[in-house]
């Protein structure tokens, strides 16, 4: 969901980069006759997209702060640990570069063009909440994974759920977790997520939970 997210930003930043560097260095724009500083309806085109990009980030944020408040709750899980250090660490670097992304990103549409002052604020936002995030997580062991009687839940970067209705098959392959339902959807999370010494509990925990008459097993433990 977190690379969902990111593709919506980016797929929104491109117009705004564009409309920013039209209007801050005042290119001719031919095909309207008008150069960039004198475009009409430039100010309500920075707001709708600035509006855009601050939701998008809102919700995302929204989404992650509640997935590590459920993952907290211990007493509501059958199973529930930490991730493993070494995933710890890449959520920690690619929330850092990520945070610094976005504020260079702001900072570069303010610096071309002022008027798009509410595109850089949505990006400022995410860089400051990214930075939170991750002091939190890191301060509270927060990024963690657990099991309750209906769902897989894996909170690092972003949340994720991974309902046992429906699922038929559980498997490995090289460094993932595979999670393959009805209808030809799959879900994944990665293998490192869980410590080595949780995974051969993590799978029982799994094997518990659902039908074995229906849900395929192939994995090692």
């Amino acid at each position: 969901m977190n690379k969902f997210f990111n593709a919506l930003l980016l797929f929104f930043l491109f117009p705004t980069m564009a409309l920013a560097i039209f209007v801050g260095f005042d290119l001719p724009i031919e095909i309207l006759k008008v150069s960039g500083a004198s475009l009409p309806y430039r100010k309500e085109a920075f707001l709708v997209l600035g509006l855009i990009l601050l939701i998008i980030n809102l919700r995302r944020s929204i989404r992650r702060w509640m997935g590590m408040r459920l993952i907290t709750q211990t007493s509501k899980f059958k199973w529930n640990v930490q991730i493993s250090k070494e995933r710890k660490q890449r959520v920690i670097v690619y929330t850092l570069l990520e945070a610094m992304v976005f504020g260079f990103v702001g900072t570069a549409l303010y610096q071309v063009c002022p008027e798009a002052f509410l595109p850089a604020i949505a990006f400022w936002f995410a860089t400051v909440d990214n930075l939170i995030f991750i002091l939190f997580g890191s301060i509270r062991n927060t990024f963690r994974i657990g099991l309750t009687s209906k769902a897989i839940v894996f909170s690092d970067r972003d949340v994720q759920l991974i309902y046992f209705s429906g699922l038929r098959k559980v498997e490995i392959h090289q460094l993932s977790i595979y999670f393959d339902y009805i209808k030809e959807l799959q879900l994944i999370i990665p293998l490192d997520s869980v410590p080595d010494e949780s995974k051969k509990e993590f799978f029982e925990a799994i094997e518990a939970s659902v039908n074995k008459d229906k849900v395929f097993f192939q994995v090692k433990n």
